[in-house]
C-alpha cells in the first residue's frame, strides 16, 4: 500500500485549444507530453468512442512526483454533458490567480484568499480552488458516504485523513505528501453525465491481480480487467479499470512500467501545437453550418 501513488484525473474536453490555453497560460502547468491515437483504447481511456482522439498531460511537474491533469480530446466531439461525479480539483497556486486577473478569466472569491474557476467545458461547482501551488485534492460526489469511505479505505486501502459527518465529506490519500481524494455527498444519485473522468492510481506490478481477485470476491464492480496496453515506441503497461459504489472509474497502472511510459516529452508542447493547428475539424463544421457532436 505504502508504494501506491496518485497519479492523475482524466478530463474530456470539446474545446481542445481553449482548454489549452487554460491549463498552460492560466493555470502555469506545463505538457509533459501529447499523443495521438487513430482509434479508441482498449480500456476506453477516451471513453465509448473509436474513432481519433488525443491525450495530453499537464502538470506543475514529472509524473514521477506530481499529480497532473490528462485532457482527453476525442475528434468531432465538441461538448459533453456534465453531471455532479466531479466537484472540484483544489490546487495552491498565487500565480494562477494573478494569471487569471491578467487574462480576464471571471473569479469568485469563496472565502479570503481562495478562488473559484471555471474551466472550458462548463466544469463547475468547485472545478478549480486556486490558492498558492500545486494540487491538494480532487473532490468527487457520492451518494452514501460511508459506504464510499469503506470501499476506499477497506478495499483500496486508503489511509482516512478526516471525516466529518456535519458536513458530510472525508479525506483519504495513499500518504502525506500526494494528491488527496475528498468525497462530498451530494443529497442524491450521481450523474457521471457523458464527461465522466477517470482517477488513476500506481501500485507495484505484481500488486494487480491481487487487486483484480479482491475486487471478485467482494463482488466489486470490474470495468475492465487485467489487461496490457501498447503505445508504440513506449513501455506497455499493465491495468485494471474499478468502478466504486457511485460508478466513479478507478484505474490502477503498474507502477514501474508507468514511470518509463511518462517520462516528460520536451517536445510535448510543439506536439500539442501541431496538432491543434492541423485539426481542421472546426473549419469543417462551420463550412457545413453545423456543430460538433455533443456526447
Amino acid at each position: 500500500m505504502a508504494a501506491r501513488r496518485a497519479l492523475h484525473f482524466v478530463f474530456k474536453v470539446g474545446d481542445r485549444g481553449r482548454s489549452a490555453r487554460f491549463y498552460r497560460e492560466l493555470l502555469g502547468m506545463s505538457v509533459l507530453r501529447h499523443e495521438e491515437f487513430e482509434e479508441g483504447c482498449k480500456a476506453t481511456c477516451n471513453g465509448p468512442y473509436d474513432g481519433k482522439w488525443s491525450k495530453t498531460m499537464v502538470g506543475y511537474g514529472p509524473e514521477d512526483n506530481h499529480f497532473v491533469a490528462e485532457l482527453t480530446y476525442n475528434y468531432g466531439v465538441g461538448e459533453y454533458h456534465l453531471g455532479n461525479d466531479f466537484l472540484g480539483l483544489t490546487l495552491v497556486s498565487s500565480q494562477a490567480v494573478s494569471n487569471a486577473k491578467k487574462m480576464g478569466w471571471p473569479l469568485k472569491e469563496v472565502t479570503a484568499g481562495v478562488f473559484e474557476a471555471e474551466a472550458p467545458g462548463g466544469y463547475k461547482e468547485n472545478m478549480f480552488l486556486l490558492w498558492l501551488y500545486p494540487v491538494l485534492k480532487v473532490t468527487l460526489g457520492v451518494s452514501n458516504l460511508q459506504k464510499s469511505v469503506n470501499y476506499w479505505s477497506d478495499l483500496l486501502g486508503m489511509k482516512i485523513y478526516e471525516k466529518d459527518e456535519e458536513k458530510q465529506r472525508a479525506l483519504l490519500g495513499y500518504a502525506d505528501n500526494q494528491c488527496k481524494l475528498e468525497l462530498k455527498t451530494v443529497g442524491g444519485a450521481v450523474d457521471h453525465g457523458t464527461a465522466f473522468g477517470r482517477i488513476a492510481f500506481s501500485c507495484a506490478k505484481e500488486e494487480l491481480p491481487d487487486i483484480e481477485a479482491l475486487m471478485k470476491k467482494e463482488n466489486q464492480k470490474i470495468l475492465t480487467p487485467l489487461v496490457s496496453l501498447d503505445t508504440p515506441g513506449k513501455a506497455t503497461v499493465q491495468v485494471i479499470i474499478l468502478a466504486d459504489p457511485d460508478g466513479h472509474e478507478i484505474c490502477f497502472v503498474g507502477d514501474e512500467a508507468f514511470r518509463d511510459l511518462s517520462k516528460v516529452d520536451p517536445n510535448g508542447d510543439r506536439l500539442l501545437d501541431d496538432a491543434m493547428a492541423a485539426d481542421g475539424s472546426d473549419k469543417w463544421f462551420a463550412a457545413q453550418k453545423m456543430k460538433k457532436a455533443s456526447a
